[in-house]
C-alpha cells in the first residue's frame, strides 16, 4: 500500500462528503461499462472549494511542473480552471485562464474560447481521466491555437485496463497527473479501516461502517449472492 500525502487524502475526503465518487452501474464517455463514476459537479453543492483548489495546486507544485497558462475544458474544467487560479493568485504567482465553449459563438467577441487564448506550454485541468477522449478535444483545441499542451492534470486517473496504449498515443511526449487513482481510493479506505482496527473498534463493526459509507456497490454485489 503506497502511503498518501496530505492532499491526496483530503481530495478523496472531499469526494467521498460531497458525494462526488458514486458507486452503481454507469456507462462513461468511452463506452465502457464502469461500477463508479466520479461527478466533480456534486462538489459545486457546498464542498469546500479552497481545499479542493489547493489539492490541486498542491499536486502541481509537488510534481514540478511548469506551464504558461491553464486551460480548463467545458464544462467541470471551467470551474476547477477558475479555483486553481485563484489559489496561484493568492500565492502571489497569477497565472492567465481560458476555458472552451460547447458551440462557437457567432456575435459578440465571437470564438469558442473564453479568456486570453491559451499560450506557450498550457496545463489542462480536469475533473477525470478515463479512456483521454476528451483529453484528445483539449489538444486539438490548443494546437489548433498554436500553443503546446504540455500538462494534463486531473483529480482522477481512473487507470483503466486496456487503455494504457490508448493514453500513450494520445499524449505522446506530453506529462499527465493526477491527484488520486483507483489505487489511491482503495489505500484510503483500507488505510481507515486500519486505523479503526488499531483503536480497537470491532472488526465487524469497521467493516460494516465501511461497506454502507463507501461501497454501496458492493451491497449490490453481495445481495446477488444471497
Amino acid at each position: 500500500m503506497h502511503e498518501l500525502k496530505d492532499f491526496q487524502k483530503t481530495f478523496i475526503e472531499l469526494a467521498l462528503e460531497s458525494n462526488a465518487l458514486e458507486f452503481g452501474e454507469f456507462i462513461l464517455k468511452s463506452g465502457r461499462s464502469s461500477p463508479y463514476f466520479f461527478n466533480a459537479a456534486k462538489m459545486l453543492s457546498g464542498c469546500d472549494l479552497y481545499k479542493l483548489a489547493n489539492c490541486y495546486v498542491d499536486a502541481i507544485e509537488e510534481s514540478e511542473m511548469e506551464f504558461d497558462c491553464l486551460y480548463g475544458p467545458a464544462y467541470k474544467g471551467i470551474f476547477l480552471g477558475s479555483i486553481v487560479a485563484m489559489i496561484y493568485s493568492q500565492r502571489g504567482t497569477p497565472c492567465p485562464v481560458s476555458f472552451n465553449r460547447k458551440e462557437i459563438k457567432d456575435h459578440g467577441e465571437g470564438g469558442n474560447i473564453i479568456g486570453a487564448n491559451p499560450f506557450g506550454n498550457v496545463m489542462i485541468i480536469d475533473d477525470v481521466l478515463s479512456a483521454g477522449t476528451a483529453a484528445r478535444e483539449s489538444i486539438e483545441t490548443i494546437q489548433n491555437l498554436n500553443a503546446m499542451p504540455k500538462i494534463f492534470i486531473v483529480g482522477l486517473d481512473r487507470q483503466e485496463k486496456g487503455m494504457a496504449t490508448k493514453k500513450n498515443e494520445i499524449f505522446g511526449k506530453f506529462r499527465r497527473g493526477g491527484i488520486s487513482s483507483k489505487i489511491s481510493f482503495m489505500d484510503y479506505l483500507r488505510e481507515t479501516i486500519k486505523i479503526r482496527l488499531d483503536n480497537g473498534q470491532n472488526v465487524l463493526l469497521v467493516l460494516t461502517i465501511f461497506i454502507l459509507k463507501y461501497t454501496k456497490y458492493l451491497i449490490d454485489r453481495i445481495n446477488v449472492f444471497k
